[in-house]
């Protein structure tokens, strides 16, 4: 194992199978985000989502994709210019990865690709427990995708963070009051409608406990952007309370609670989850 990569490692104290899992596809991310930053990628782009949060801010919970936004609209964008510079630096730390550009029909607002690796292969680069291996399929395959908003709505501000492992470098990423306009948009406006993401308001406590306060201009810009707000006034502190509480009421709380329990290794931490107990943390959103 590359000396770097153990030295990342260390802070996991994995124990079971998810928890080697977990390890790999986060250093797998951080490895890609040194890639881009090879690449010049942030020149143009920056970090954004819950993965940025976790990464770079301390979010307690693991994340599986890698957003990121055109710091300009380029309709024009694509992620392949920047296969060569992924895929050399994660190779260059031990790892066996792909690239694969997800095709599209017709043109979206989103660039997607994939990063993949075998899993059972990996984990024996990061010497995973033997027995723990036997559990995996030997052809399951880690997948770590990439999006980029390639048309983003303006009024966002970003700053560079810098990182120290496997060497030091800097990443281009939102504010943290952008950040939140972007997990509210998220909140308000997923269209599925079925599904309940639970990590959205597993943030959503993140937020409102370390930085409550929101840039309410940059969401009010994604929340005309997406179509799902259209009056002629601009959104406000009661208008944005008034909508977020009628999602919290009307949450499956326990869906939302199974959704995320992956992702966050103190279970205790959602025990509180409730109508109410959203219902009064929304209150206590800042602008």
């Amino acid at each position: 194992m590359h000396d770097a990569i153990n030295a990342m490692l260390k802070k996991y104290k994995c124990q079971t199978c998810d928890d080697y899992v977990n390890a790999l596809r986060e250093i797998m991310q951080e490895l890609a985000l040194l890639g881009l930053w090879r690449g010049k990628f942030f020149e143009h782009a920056a970090f954004y989502g819950g993965t940025a949060l976790r990464i770079l801010y301390g979010l307690d919970r693991f994340s599986e994709d890698i957003d990121f936004s055109l710091l300009q609209p380029d309709p024009d964008f694509l992620l392949d210019r920047y296969r060569e510079a992924l895929c050399r630096e994660i190779k260059s730390f031990g790892f066996n990865v792909s690239f694969e550009r997800k095709a599209q029909r017709k043109k979206k607002a989103i660039e997607s690709a994939f990063l993949k690796v075998n899993t059972c292969q990996e984990l024996i680069v990061i010497e995973a427990n033997e027995t723990l291996l036997r559990n995996i399929h030997p052809a399951k395959v880690l997948k770590i995708k990439l999006e980029v908003d390639i048309s983003p709505p303006g009024g966002f501000l970003t700053e560079s963070r810098y990182m120290l492992n496997p060497i030091p470098f800097s990443v281009r990423v939102y504010s943290l009051p952008d950040l939140f306009a972007g997990k509210l948009h998220a909140i308000l406006c997923r269209k599925w409608r079925t599904r309940i993401k639970g990590r959205d308001w597993y943030d959503l406590v993140w937020y409102i406990s370390h930085h409550p306060k929101v840039n309410i201009s940059h969401l009010d810009a994604r929340m005309r952007q997406s179509g799902d707000y259209t009056e002629k006034t601009l959104l406000n502190r009661d208008k944005l309370i008034s909508m977020l509480s009628e999602k919290a009421y009307n949450l499956d709380v326990d869906s939302a609670r199974s959704e995320v329990e992956p992702f966050v290794s103190d279970k205790r931490t959602i025990e509180t989850w409730s109508h109410d107990f959203f219902l009064q943390l929304i209150n206590r959103i800042e602008l």
